[in-house]
């Protein structure tokens, strides 16, 4: 779906988190940056994709690599879902979709037969200097930790 691809300067964003406060691509210069863009808080697929993150917060750390999951969701539903499964890292509430149309992640998808427009679940691994290091569009929600830090 998203046309960025390794090697690629990753987009300029600037997005709220579930507390108010703002989130810009420059805050992470110097660190490895995973954006991990999911369809909806609290649903199964992205509870487990956001919870298998949280339960290797340690070896991201270790690896000099920040974390933010972003979505559609406004910020009382980021708040609640952060609050509820103890996430070490900050959920970026795009309304507006500013952050999720940077990335490419909106679009046309299929479930049970329906057509509609959402975000399409994808990793983007951006190195300490903003390069795209790696774009996940197969995420394995279960076993997605490993998929960034293999």
């Amino acid at each position: 779906m998203t046309t960025l691809k390794k090697g690629d300067k990753a987009p300029s964003f600037s997005g709220l988190d579930q507390d108010g406060k703002e989130h810009k691509l420059e805050d992470y210069k110097g660190k490895k940056l995973v954006v991990f863009f999911y369809p909806k808080a609290n649903t199964p697929g992205c509870t487990a994709e956001a919870c298998d993150l949280r339960d290797n917060f340690e070896r991201f750390k270790a690896n000099n690599y920040e974390l933010l999951g972003v979505s559609a969701d406004p910020q009382k539903a980021q708040a609640k879902f952060k609050e509820k499964y103890d996430f070490q890292f900050p959920l970026l509430a795009d309304k507006d979709k500013s952050v999720i149309n940077a990335f490419g992640v909106w679009g046309p998808k299929k479930f049970m037969g329906k057509e509609y427009d959402g975000i399409h679940r994808t990793t983007f691994v951006i190195d300490e200097n903003g390069i795209i290091d790696e774009v996940i569009e197969k995420v394995k929600t279960k076993e997605h930790a490993d998929q960034i830090l293999k």
